[in-house]
């Protein structure tokens, strides 16, 4: 198992223990999306792009992050599973 699948599958359990769910995002025709859509309770909604640790987004991914956020959509890049709990919190938070 490649690192990067690693941090997805641990990412996905620490959704599931939150109450949550982490779809696989997948939009037909439109290439930079974020890998998961990350759905927890009370409405907190977030995009996340997973990476291998030390990789850094695509600028075509990093164009589909901006777009979101512009949107008002919380987006993440998470390349170690030690960001996830600080980034469900945060996503939690807001």
């Amino acid at each position: 198992m490649g690192q990067e699948s690693s941090i997805e599958k641990a990412l996905i359990k620490a959704v599931k223990l939150k109450g949550g769910i982490a779809f696989k995002f997948v939009s037909p025709g439109v290439t930079g999306v974020p890998d998961r859509l990350v759905l927890l309770p009370k409405g907190k909604i977030a995009f996340i792009e997973l990476k291998a640790p030390g990789k850094v987004m695509r600028p075509l991914q990093i164009k589909r992050k901006r777009q979101l956020e512009a949107l008002g959509f919380l987006v993440y890049c998470v390349d170690s599973t030690e960001m996830i709990g600080d980034v469900l919190d945060e996503i939690c938070a807001t």
